[in-house]
Formats: C-alpha cells, structure tokens, sequence
C-alpha cells in the first residue's frame, strides 16, 4: 500500500481522507514539519519511503526532484475556488485509477478532469 507525506499547503482532512481509504497517510503539520522547506519535507519523504502530496507546483520541478530518484510525488492542480471535500473527492478518484507502480520515482500531475504522469 502505498503511504503518503501530505504537505501542508493541503487541507488537513485530505490526510484523514486517505486513511479512511486504507493509505497510510502522515501529515507534516502533525510530524514538526510546519512551514518547513520543500527540501526538508522532500527528504522526510524520502526517509519514511513516502509518496509526497502537496498543492505546491514546485515539487513539479525536475531538475530539483529528479525523475526516478523519489518514492514519487502528487502534485494537486486545482483552483482555489474549490472546495476541501471536492477537492479531496477528485484526489482519491484519481488516486483509485493509479497504481502503486505509477508513483515510484514518478511525477504525477492531478487536476480537474486528468492526470499526467511523467515517467
């Protein structure tokens, strides 16, 4: 089962929602992790073999968080104007047409309607 790392840009029950779906799920608001660097929430991940979630487009930078060198991570890409039960709705929708193969070492972009995957 894959376990995630959610950033602190995320609403808090997107936790609680994954782990009502069977994830293990850690927020980095609950790990000391508060307004801490992408770097160190990066590297958190890392240590705890975690896929990191977060709402921040620039964990979508490649050359800082190279492809293949990761457990993954979920970049959310969605308005502002949504709200946190739709927006948690959309991530396990598309969190349920993945598989634990798509996250290792990959990017993945979620936003309304798609998901894109860079391998």
């Amino acid at each position: 089962m894959v376990k995630f790392v959610v950033d602190e840009d995320m609403p808090r029950s997107t936790a609680k929602v994954l782990e009502a779906r069977g994830y293990k799920a850690m927020d980095v608001r609950n790990c000391g992790l508060r307004g801490r660097s992408d770097e160190d929430i990066f590297q958190f991940a890392q240590k705890e073999s975690a896929v990191v979630l977060t709402g921040d487009c620039g964990f979508g930078n490649i050359l800082h968080f190279p492809i293949g060198s990761h457990f993954g991570i979920v970049v959310a890409h969605f308005p502002n104007e949504i709200s946190t039960s739709e927006l948690n709705k959309q991530i396990m929708k598309a969190l349920n047409m993945l598989t634990e193969t798509d996250f290792k070492g990959n990017l993945i972009i979620i936003e309304p309607g798609k998901i894109r995957i860079r391998r």
